[in-house]
């Protein structure tokens, strides 16, 4: 019997892994978190499969996602991602990775982790919208809202509703798998 899926990821094989393993699945360690937020602020603009189809480079290019290491970049570490063909090269998300790896360190040391900050708009628990359908599915909310203008507040870059809330569906504070797709079961 064939698996049902949510729509968005049939386009091919990496799409699906995505989906099957990862999408909406709680993640609470704050490397993978500010990995997705680091991702998320790159898609901006683009589409999550020009992102994902270059993750292993951002990986490579930016220090495996080590946000203690890209909060110190230097402007020659700069020039070397403008110059990286590999990832997404736009000189504003570049420094506004570094500026958020400043600020996300900010938030552990006020919160004991970013995690616990993150998840504290949620209560620590998964919403499960249980959409019927991708339509169903909306781009921002509430919770999307106010998480963006504190981080925003907080001096974070790239970090619109529509970012935030993609963050929310990647790290599984929002579960958006439609209501057929066998992740469900």
């Amino acid at each position: 019997m064939e698996k049902i899926r949510c729509g968005w990821c049939e386009k091919d094989d990496l799409y699906r892994k995505y989906h099957d393993e990862e999408w909406g699945r709680p993640v609470h360690d704050d490397k993978t978190i500010f990995e997705f937020l680091i991702l998320e602020s790159f898609q901006a603009g683009l589409s999550w499969y020009t992102i994902l189809s270059k993750r292993e480079n951002f990986r490579k290019a930016f220090d495996q996602f080590n946000y203690k290491k890209i909060a110190v970049y230097s402007d020659k570490k700069v020039e070397e991602l403008m110059n990286d063909s590999g990832i997404i090269r736009n000189r504003l998300k570049i420094l506004a990775t570094i500026t958020n790896a400043q600020k996300f360190m900010d938030v552990q040391k006020e919160f004991g982790s970013f995690s616990s900050y993150i998840w504290g708009f949620t209560e620590g628990k998964p919403i499960d919208n249980t959409p019927k359908a991708l339509s169903d599915v909306p781009a921002t909310t509430e919770i999307s809202d106010l998480i963006s203008r504190d981080l925003k507040k907080r001096g974070f870059k790239f970090m619109g509703s529509t970012v935030v809330y993609a963050h929310m569906q990647a790290t599984g504070m929002i579960n958006d798998h439609i209501e057929d797709c066998f992740t469900r079961k």
